[in-house]
């Protein structure tokens, strides 16, 4: 069995599950709702205030589904009651972002600014302190979509191996090199 395909999504109070004749699952909690269909072959059920995920073979392929989505359903339930947050820093002069409603603004060295616009529901805010480099915050309920935003984010200018400039994780390690080597 899968370690994680075995263990139930435990509901907290306050949050709703349905699931659907078609396997469509949709999970209400206080700061929003989602919603996944899972595979035909994937069977999902509530019992005792947990979401039980089992699978009808132990072929590879339902090995791999069973414990793909009990960690969606419960991505789910942790987005619906606590949210996810993710902090990206700007390191680099004259390296800024600014936020107004969904849309990033950012000054990273090219002749142009960047205008990214964000998905609705994907809440955004910067900030910048003399001292420290520059912050995006980014807040939603659907940790994929999140995930996908901050990379795309970070595509834009990603962290280069020298001097560690661009657009990274907060409290992320990046591999450095040595830089060149005089001749004797």
């Amino acid at each position: 069995m899968s370690r994680i395909g075995k263990a139930p999504v435990a509901i907290p109070a306050g949050v709703t599950v349905a699931v659907s004749d078609k396997n469509l699952v949709t999970v209400k909690g206080p700061k929003g709702e989602l919603t996944q269909q899972v595979d035909r072959d994937i069977k999902v059920a509530q019992e005792d205030g947990n979401i039980v995920v089992t699978r009808p073979t132990d072929q590879k392929k339902h090995k791999a589904l069973h414990g793909l989505y009990r960690s969606l359903l419960n991505n789910m339930v942790v987005g619906v009651t606590e949210g996810y947050k993710t902090t990206q820093e700007l390191v680099g002069v004259g390296y800024r972002a600014s936020s107004n409603g969904n849309t990033l603004e950012l000054t990273l060295g090219f002749s142009h600014q960047i205008v990214f616009v964000l998905p609705k529901e994907i809440k955004v805010s910067t900030t910048a302190e003399k001292g420290k480099n520059p912050t995006i915050t980014l807040e939603s309920i659907d940790k994929q979509l999140i995930g996908q935003v901050a990379a795309k984010i970070r595509s834009f200018r990603a962290p280069e191996p020298y001097k560690g400039k661009g657009i990274k994780f907060e409290g992320e390690v990046l591999r450095r090199k040595a830089g060149k080597s005089a001749k004797k």
